[in-house]
């Protein structure tokens, strides 16, 4: 049994009406699996979601770029711009979803969604994705002109954190999909804490407590570098070679 397991359970109504968070500050960390019980110990009154009895979701995204990859690019050159388009399934429950993401002030992350059947940007939805990037000042994407580049899954626990700590995710089991192959990392966790404000919450404090800093990893960006082999791998080179190498499986793909 984990230390996830002896948690006290929070719904999904409860943790929306607490911490929904669609405005956010995100930090990401890289952890090794076998050290998240230390890590979830740590903290009081943390309490984890549960959905008909299930703790634990299995996610499936397929990211959405213009055939020149300006969405990656403007990622791994750190353009004030950035934006990103996907469509993300929930494959337990088979709800779906077209979520666009870009930046707001002070490095804040914006969250925007829209109910949605399939992997393209069609119909009502073209206009919907013209609107959100043009109010983050992007002007320049045709969302009909989007191509599906690359698909993710992974498995995903969300944490509350008390306190108005915000929530946090640890995702598992990640696996990437591309027209170049397939790439899958296990052993290790990508725990992301998302709060309201710059200020470190609880769950950052314990994984500074633990020697665990924020990393760069973006899992489009990251995902699209590995298995694309002319892409250089820019901002996402240190994660990779550092936290992922020694536990990254290719398929067709090119570690470099």
């Amino acid at each position: 049994m984990s230390a996830l397991d002896v948690l006290d359970a929070v719904s999904l109504e409860e943790l929306n009406d607490a911490a929904e968070l669609l405005v956010r500050v995100d930090r990401k960390y890289v952890i090794p699996a076998a050290e998240l019980d230390a890590v979830v110990t740590g903290i009081d009154a943390l309490r984890v979601l549960e959905i008909d009895g299930r703790r634990e979701s299995r996610y499936v995204s397929t990211y959405l770029d213009t055939v020149g990859l300006d969405s990656w690019t403007a990622a791994a050159h750190r353009r004030r711009r950035r934006w990103k388009v996907r469509t993300r399934a929930y494959a337990d429950t088979g709800e779906r979803w077209l979520e666009v993401k870009t930046r707001g002030p002070r490095g804040t992350t914006v969250k925007e969604r829209l109910p949605h059947d399939g992997t393209e940007v069609t119909g009502p939805a073209t206009e919907w994705v013209r609107d959100r990037l043009a109010a983050a000042s992007v002007h320049d994407v045709d969302p009909s002109g989007l191509v599906a580049t690359l698909d993710t899954g992974y498995r995903r626990t969300t944490l509350m954190l008390p306190a108005d700590g915000g929530r946090a995710t640890v995702d598992r089991d990640l696996r990437w999909v591309s027209g170049h192959g397939t790439a899958e990392v296990g052993d290790v966790l990508v725990v992301e804490t998302k709060s309201g404000s710059h200020r470190r919450g609880p769950l950052d404090r314990r994984l500074w407590e633990l020697g665990h800093r924020p990393v760069r990893i973006s899992k489009y960006g990251t995902g699209l570098a590995l298995l694309t082999p002319d892409l250089q791998r820019n901002r996402w080179h240190r994660v990779t070679s550092r936290h992922l190498a020694d536990h990254l499986t290719l398929h067709e793909g090119v570690l470099a």
